[in-house]
């Protein structure tokens, strides 16, 4: 580092101070002294000894040797040359202990001037829904990172800075899920959760590239769909989206991988000026968070995985039929669930059978009439919606018994199926993007062990059969011990990152890992109960030990929510017949 003249300052005044002292230490010397007439100061201390460190001082202002010599008003006898010998000793000492000192002062003001850069790297700025004023910044980072001068994209982020006089340096990244999901989109959310972190941390949301306003790779036909759609309708608009997607001046569909995005994560961290940093991901954010930590294990402080997908993991819908047989289970040690939905495991497996059929309903959102064919592989989509959610899942046995009897509306208004895409929606182009790379990376097919399985197994089959692929690393698929510490959140009815795939990661990442688990929640667990402040407390903690101890006993093991009952009108309490709405 070169230091400027405004940063070499401090240090030519803890030189002019030594100067100072070296008149005073002098005068105790020899009080009979005199200085020559007119002398500049650093002239007068320099004239004192002809110390071997004048040069340094008054190259401005040398004097010839007599002038000097003038200055020694009384002979210079054997001990008071020990004594001026021992004094420049002193002040050669002091000398080098001040500019060191200065130099040191120099370093840290060239700091402040750093971390003050890094503040004007951003600029006010408003989002939705957010009271205040946040900060937005963007970076251009290559698009094929083997081309660092090639073509590049703009990432956007946002920090939402702390206001405290005190603020810490270690700033918290929220890593969003999907993949697919916009951070900046649902920092409203994240600042909600984070909001007691927030005092006196910043925290910075990273739309990744592919998502949001970072060279969004969006299909407008499939995600702003208001029907029903069928797998095979899927497939067909998502080939479509493909080639209009390649068509974009960053259209290299296989430059969206995970592995290069966390080096944009990086990039951001550095140009932000930050130290190390911590991690909140959420769903896949938890895969995002594991490969951050792989690439820059020295730029992470702490992370939280909340709803851990690992790089092994494949598909999202390896546990939903467990899921669903556990609910079916659940439903008959119920007394309520099982006299008002007996036999639930029997009917669905009929209600499967019985597809394709046509239906008849009114639009959910719009109110309007409306007509499909339901199929099989539909039905079982629909049903896969409804797995996240424990309150969702706990209306599901109404809403199959109503399906059963022809009445579909319950079923896909519950799965979000017409619904308008909200701040968490998913950019579907680069949802492919990742996840057709790496779920293909080591085999070329997928598991199919159940209905689910084999659904989902078939879809990504297709789409993927033609999508650009990233190259993914071997490493990306280990999890090295980590030497930061770690929490990790699972929910015991979660059908896509279930708890065996937390204590799989814990493991992994080592002794720094603690795994905090709900059985009778779903996924995602940040909202639920005290895990925000334990979270709070984990990041929050002044040193790893104190992290690593943490206290999770506010995590209380909570029922499954009952099974849901359809209102009967008074008139009908006597024939038991459900009312109509």
């Amino acid at each position: 580092m070169q230091c400027k003249a405004s940063c070499v300052y401090p240090a030519l005044l803890r030189l002019g101070a030594l100067a100072r002292e070296g008149d005073t230490l002098r005068a105790a010397i020899r009080p009979n002294r005199q200085f020559p007439e007119g002398l500049p100061h650093n002239a007068r201390w320099t004239a004192l000894d002809s110390l071997s460190i004048a040069p340094l001082l008054t190259a401005s202002s040398a004097l010839p040797a007599h002038v000097m010599r003038q200055t020694h008003l009384i002979p210079i006898d054997e001990m008071s040359s020990k004594i001026i010998a021992l004094q420049e000793t002193t002040l050669k000492k002091r000398f080098m202990l001040r500019l060191m000192s200065g130099l040191a002062l120099c370093g840290a003001v060239a700091g402040y001037a750093h971390a003050a850069a890094a503040t004007t790297t951003t600029k006010p700025c408003r989002l939705p829904d957010f009271p205040q004023e946040v900060q937005c910044g963007q970076i251009q980072r290559p698009l094929n990172p083997a081309q660092p001068q090639g073509k590049q994209i703009d990432i956007h982020y946002v920090v939402v800075p702390s206001q405290d006089r005190n603020k810490l340096p270690d700033a918290v990244f929220l890593l969003a899920g999907g993949p697919g999901q916009s951070a900046i989109s649902v920092s409203n959310w994240g600042t909600a959760l984070m909001s007691r972190l927030n005092r006196r941390r910043d925290l910075v949301f990273v739309d990744q590239r592919g998502t949001g306003r970072s060279a969004p790779l969006e299909c407008p036909a499939l995600e702003k769909a208001d029907e029903v759609l069928s797998p095979e309708q899927k497939v067909k608009m998502t080939d479509d989206c493909m080639r209009q997607l390649q068509t974009l001046p960053y259209g290299e569909l296989q430059y969206f991988s995970t592995s290069i995005a966390m080096q944009d994560l990086e990039a951001v961290r550095l140009h932000q000026g930050y130290g190390r940093i911590n991690l909140v991901g959420a769903s896949y954010g938890t895969r995002a968070g594991l490969e951050y930590l792989r690439q820059y294990p020295q730029s992470v402080r702490r992370i939280v995985l909340d709803g851990v997908v690992p790089p092994s993991m494949r598909l999202a819908s390896s546990d939903a039929q467990k899921a669903l047989d556990a609910l079916f289970t659940d439903c008959v040690k119920e007394p309520a669930c099982n006299t008002s939905y007996p036999d639930l495991a029997n009917r669905w497996k009929k209600l499967l059978a019985s597809q394709p059929q046509k239906i008849s309903m009114l639009h959910p959102r719009m109110g309007t009439p409306m007509k499909m064919d339901m199929t099989r592989d539909g039905l079982l989509g629909l049903v896969h919606k409804t797995l996240y959610n424990p309150n969702s899942l706990a209306a599901l046995p109404y809403a199959l018994t109503q399906a059963e009897q022809g009445n579909y509306a319950p079923l896909i208004t519950m799965s979000g199926a017409t619904a308008l895409p909200g701040p968490g929606g998913i950019s579907y182009g680069m949802h492919f993007s990742v996840w057709c790379g790496e779920a293909f990376a080591q085999s070329a097919t997928l598991p199919a062990n159940d209905d689910f399985e084999k659904l989902m197994a078939e879809m990504y089959t297709q789409t993927c059969k033609n999508w650009p692929r990233a190259e993914i690393p071997a490493a990306f698929f280990t999890i090295p011990q980590s030497a930061s510490p770690a929490l990790l959140l699972s929910g015991g009815l979660d059908p896509v990152t279930p708890t065996r795939h937390g204590t799989e990661v814990a493991k992994a990442l080592g002794p720094k890992a603690l795994h905090v688990q709900i059985e009778n929640t779903g996924h995602g667990l940040l909202a639920q109960g005290c895990v925000r402040d334990v979270v709070h407390r984990f990041l929050n903690a002044k040193e790893d030990s104190e992290a690593i101890k943490l206290d999770t006993a506010c995590v209380r093991q909570i029922p499954r929510a009952l099974a849901w009952q359809a209102p009967v009108a008074p008139s009908a309490n006597k024939t038991g017949k459900e009312a109509k709405p």
